[in-house]
């Protein structure tokens, strides 16, 4: 059974860093495109980032040059390194497959204050 386990998030003011760290149990990981989604109180989950099983990467427009996404294939660990964070991050963080996602898991609360 597949399992998705995001660890890393909290409370921060605007300007700080996180990093969030996603262990994946169940399923082969490396050959996987992997993404960070996340969802803000009372709107639709979104795609932040994506890494190929090759460590290419693409970014949606709000988080490019603040985000980076990151994975460590030998760990089965999917990271994403948050800077200069906005009080328009605050959501909870998901990781899953990209793009046929498999069963979500509980995620990763992230709250930046102004």
């Amino acid at each position: 059974q597949v399992q998705l386990v995001e660890s890393g998030g909290g409370l921060v003011q605007a300007g700080g860093s996180l990093r969030l760290a996603c262990v994946v149990f169940g399923t082969i990981f490396s050959p996987k495109t992997m993404g960070w989604y996340r969802q803000a109180p009372g709107k639709q989950r979104e795609l932040v980032a994506f890494i190929l099983s090759g460590g290419a990467t693409n970014y949606a427009d709000s988080v490019k040059g603040r985000f980076t996404i990151s994975r460590d294939n030998a760990k089965n660990t999917l990271y994403l390194q948050m800077n200069s964070l906005k009080p328009e991050d605050t959501a909870v963080y998901y990781c899953n497959v990209f793009p046929n996602y498999l069963q979500w898991g509980q995620g990763t609360q992230v709250t930046v204050s102004s």
